[in-house]
């Protein structure tokens, strides 16, 4: 596991972009957290690190947004107003071979999503925010210890006890 504090928007950037960089293709992405916390900002700067250019939508009401990125399609997913995962049925995403999910909300839709590789967990503290990023199965803990080898991840402060 990795914590970290974001004191503001360009160490959020700073982070998307280090995850961005070491991304395994196909990765699932779990961002959890309440409102306000962090997770479309996150996405956001995470989809242009990838180079996703022009209006970046916040897939609230639309509950998908597909972005063209090297390697294939990058989906943005906020299943915030969803009250049944069966609703997501008619995305057609069964058979999605995406370069990259990014999922806010995905206990809303968790029997039918992909198994996250990452769960990154955001929490507003104080004026900015806590981080955690958690992997599951083979390819999180790879992802993750590349992070851990990547030099500007120390540049981001550790959480205070």
């Amino acid at each position: 596991m990795i914590r970290r504090h974001l004191p503001d928007d360009a160490a959020t950037r700073l982070l998307a972009e280090i995850l961005a960089a070491h991304q395994p293709r196909g990765a699932v992405v779990h961002l959890q957290g309440e409102l306000g916390a962090g997770k479309s900002t996150l996405a956001r700067a995470w989809l242009r690190a990838l180079g996703v250019t022009g209006t970046v939508r916040s897939p609230t009401y639309t509950l998908v947004e597909r972005y063209p990125v090297d390697g294939g399609e990058a989906l943005h997913l906020d299943l915030y107003r969803i009250g049944d995962a069966a609703e997501l049925d008619f995305l057609g995403l069964d058979d999605i071979d995406a370069a990259l999910w990014l999922v806010e909300w995905p206990e809303r839709g968790a029997a039918v999503l992909p198994a996250a590789d990452l769960e990154i967990r955001l929490a507003i503290e104080g004026t900015g925010r806590s981080v955690e990023l958690l992997p599951d199965g083979q390819a999180g803990n790879a992802w993750l210890t590349a992070l851990f080898e990547d030099p500007r991840l120390s540049t981001l402060p550790e959480p205070k006890a």
